[in-house]
């Protein structure tokens, strides 16, 4: 992979992370800081993580053994804490006191940027509600990974993460995702993706398009697309591997379906509003998609509405 740095740039950089000579300003104390990490792929490490987690006094990690790895091959020595779902509780006043000292604190998850979608979340909102300072270094995110090569549309989206394990929680968020118009984001595990497929296929229809993504960045990165029926078929005749990301259509709009009375009683009211039949048609056929030809022709076959019937039909 070629990263688009000046060579002077680059060597510079790579050589401050080598030799842990870190060439910027103090890193602020009374801190935290929200470190994104790779998804996968190392490379995806920005200069801007490796100073910080240098720089910092203490690097609070989701899995301190998936994170050594992390640290080892950037030759980073911070000490770390783990602070995960499991002992979120004790750690909070841990690491709010170690923060009120005036130490330095990293905030690192497995993978990605922390916060979504663990507990990270928690540890954020008790540092702004202490009136500590939280700065983000931005990272990968799958989600938004997934999102950007998937094909769907972007200008409007909604992240779930993952769906609850179970039971009448689970149909009813399903429930409610499936009436969602944006294009919806969600993260699942191997050994349940392929009952996530049957349930969405159950609630948002085997005809809803969808995109998934298997280990992102990685070497066996893999996007597959077609609709929730396809991706049924695909992921029953092969073992899932790997975290999957699912992007998913949103909901089209209901197209409303008009006899020819209920059309020529709407090209009527439209052009009551001063508006000519060849507008009103086009007006129409953005509606419901009908020919705007054909809407004319109705049209046609309209009288002008008099001043008094256009002001009838403006009241109501």
């Amino acid at each position: 992979m070629k990263i688009a740095y000046s060579p002077s740039t680059l060597s510079e950089n790579i050589e401050e992370v080598r030799s842990n000579r870190v060439v910027l300003s103090k890193v602020k104390t009374g801190i935290l800081y929200i470190v994104g990490t790779p998804i996968g792929n190392l490379e995806d490490m920005t200069f801007r993580a490796v100073k910080t987690l240098q720089s910092v006094d203490l690097i609070a990690a989701e899995d301190t053994r998936h994170t050594g790895k992390l640290l080892q091959h950037f030759q980073i020595k911070t000490p770390q804490l783990s602070y995960h779902e499991h002992n979120r509780n004790e750690r909070l006043p841990e690491l709010l006191g170690l923060l009120n000292e005036g130490k330095a604190i990293a905030l690192v998850t497995d993978a990605g940027m922390p916060g979504i979608s663990d507990p990270g979340y928690e540890l954020v909102k008790a540092c702004t509600e202490a009136g500590i300072t939280v700065i983000p270094i931005p990272g990968a995110t799958a989600g938004i990974t997934a999102l950007s090569a998937a094909g769907l549309p972007t200008d409007r989206f909604v992240f779930e993460g993952f769906l609850p394990a179970s039971g009448q929680n689970r149909q009813k968020r399903l429930e409610f995702v499936a009436a969602e118009s944006r294009t919806i984001i969600l993260y699942e595990s191997p050994h349940r993706i392929q009952q996530t497929l049957q349930d969405l296929g159950n609630c948002f229809g085997k005809d809803r398009r969808i995109v998934v993504a298997r280990e992102l960045t990685k070497l066996h990165e893999e996007f597959w697309r077609g609709t929730i029926e396809d991706a049924i078929a695909h992921y029953t005749e092969r073992e899932p591997k790997g975290e999957f990301t699912l992007v998913i259509a949103g909901k089209l709009p209901e197209i409303p379906v008009l006899s020819e009375e209920e059309l020529k009683a709407e090209l009527t009211k439209i052009m009551a509003q001063g508006i000519s039949r060849s507008q009103a048609s086009r007006q129409l056929a953005q509606q419901t998609k009908l020919s705007r030809r054909e809407l004319y022709q109705l049209a046609l076959a309209l009288p002008a509405p008099s001043q008094t019937e256009a002001e009838t039909l403006d009241e109501s």
